[in-house]
């Protein structure tokens, strides 16, 4: 199934004030919201989301760990250059991006284990051992954050799987 890579001509009359406003953010369109225009709350979900987990509680580098680590697990070719790239605005350590997309150890305990708490949310669907939630606990998180470590697996989810689906293409400005 091939999708269409939607602009502020073509799109869904419901996505084009969304696009309009993507084309103001980064100067263009990026793939993935092209493509999630095709189903215009997808895209406004999709932002939305973006937008509320960049104001929980977690700090740049704190944020980077939780979308690299969901990404790098879903080997979303697209979003790992992306938030790679976004990391670097957010002027995130390089030596802990790099660790993130080669998923090596973190040079911060705290930060690997964010990590590792993000990664057994995943991988188990929400449910943690009594291990797992006293070691998140004792590197400095409580419940506010475990909570807010979910805000980043639906919004990650729901693009690492579009670009899953439509394969999209990676924009020029992602690339090394």
């Amino acid at each position: 199934m091939s999708f269409t890579y939607y602009n502020q001509d073509n799109a869904p009359e419901a996505a084009r004030e969304e696009l309009a406003a993507s084309q103001k953010a980064f100067g263009w369109i990026p793939n993935l919201h092209a493509v999630m225009a095709e189903a215009p709350t997808v895209l406004t979900a999709y932002k939305q989301l973006h937008e509320l987990f960049q104001q929980t509680s977690f700090n740049s580098a704190e944020l980077t760990v939780i979308w690299q680590t969901i990404n790098v697990e879903n080997s979303c070719h697209y979003c790992v250059p992306a938030h790679s790239m976004i990391a670097k605005m957010m002027s995130v350590d390089s030596q802990l991006i790099q660790a993130l997309v080669d998923n090596e150890p973190l040079p911060d305990e705290k930060l690997q284990t964010l990590k590792d708490t993000t990664l057994a949310l995943m991988r188990h669907r929400g449910q943690l051992t009594e291990a797992e939630l006293n070691d998140f606990k004792a590197a400095g998180y409580g419940n506010q954050q475990l909570l807010e470590i979910l805000l980043g697996l639906a919004q990650k989810t729901i693009s690492n799987y579009t670009n899953h689906l439509a394969n999209t293409e990676l924009d020029e400005a992602f690339k090394d």
